[in-house]
């Protein structure tokens, strides 16, 4: 397969210990200067997927292609053109602000003039000037992920790799992070690869997103794109007999077309939440319960990812065993590349 994408995944597979297959036959495509977002529940194979893209973890098999570049045969010109910055804290501790970044540098080949200029450029942008002579132990955790953000960028890459970007940042700090990676991705047609939980963020940043569950593509396309996908609006009916199941009583009312119980409530996808409503109440009624709740919306992002892997989208969802392991040879492999 051909493809002028920015970045290519063509039958990506990774099988652990000759059983475990974390990630199964990935394929997409992300053309120069998107947003593209890539959501799943934990374990699902995200971290295993942008480690392979980003020459962190070698394939089974299949190919990933970064800028033109085959990553498995020119691993090292590849990791020169992109970005990555990591869900867990990267930063040393023992150097200060500005030594972070022109040590990074450094590691990238550019001079040291030009990195004192990138370093002086990004401490700015990410207010950081008036911390840069302080070692980054004594920073706060959002100005420690800030300076994270700020090395990531240091040596100008095509392709920005985020894993959880946004983690520890205020509102605000979200905002101005994300104001200025959108600043680059127009100036400079930066190419951006994100996972995160914050759902609002991928709404509203992502042209395109990706779900993935059990090591497999499951959806893609635009948000609007998966929001009318399904059609309709979403009913949500909590009962006052949450051991009582009437899934079949309400899937068997005009309009639904799937009903969900989790957790004691229902949700049920019907043609229309108005209509739907007083005639579900009838039926829960005639089953001799009560219902003790209900709300009716349009589909949102939390819809789609609830609808394409059955699971709620979890925000305070910390990493699996398996993103740890992955996590852990990037870092080793980083911090080689810096020796």
């Amino acid at each position: 397969m051909q493809s002028t994408g920015a970045i290519v995944a063509e039958q990506l597979v990774k099988v652990y210990n000759g059983k475990v297959k974390a990630v199964q036959g990935v394929s997409f495509d992300v053309p120069p200067a998107q947003v593209f977002g890539f959501l799943g529940p934990n374990g699902a194979g995200k971290t295993t997927t942008v480690s392979m893209l980003s020459a962190g973890l070698r394939p089974t098999s299949g190919r990933a292609v970064i800028d033109g570049l085959d990553v498995a045969k020119e691993p090292e010109r590849v990791k020169r053109r992109i970005g990555v910055i990591f869900q867990e804290s990267t930063a040393d501790g023992d150097l200060t602000g500005r030594e972070n970044l022109e040590v990074a540098a450094g590691c990238y080949g550019l001079s040291r003039a030009e990195g004192r200029k990138q370093a002086e450029m990004l401490l700015e942008h990410m207010q950081l000037g008036d911390a840069a002579e302080r070692y980054a132990k004594t920073y706060s955790g959002g100005m420690r992920r800030r300076l994270e953000l700020a090395v990531g960028l240091v040596h100008q890459p095509k392709i920005l790799f985020l894993d959880e970007p946004t983690l520890g940042l205020d509102p605000q700090g979200r905002a101005g992070f994300w104001g200025f990676i959108d600043g680059l991705r127009r100036d400079r047609g930066l190419t951006v690869f994100v996972t995160t939980h914050y759902l609002d963020e991928a709404d509203t940043m992502c042209e395109r997103i990706a779900i993935i569950d059990h090591g497999e593509i499951v959806s893609t396309g635009s948000p609007n794109e998966l929001k009318d996908r399904l059609g309709g609006d979403v009913v949500t009916l909590t009962t006052a007999d949450g051991g009582r199941d009437l899934t079949e009583a309400l899937r068997a009312v005009p309009g639904v077309s799937t009903v969900q119980r989790q957790d004691g409530r229902y949700r049920v996808k019907c043609s229309s939440g108005e209509t739907f409503v007083p005639r579900a109440v009838e039926t829960i009624s005639k089953a001799g319960v009560g219902v003790t709740g209900v709300t009716v919306k349009r589909p949102s992002l939390d819809e789609v990812f609830l609808e394409f892997t059955g699971r709620e989208f979890r925000e305070d969802e910390g990493p699996t065993a398996t993103d740890r392991a992955v996590m852990l040879q990037r870092v080793q492999g980083a911090l080689q590349g810096r020796r």
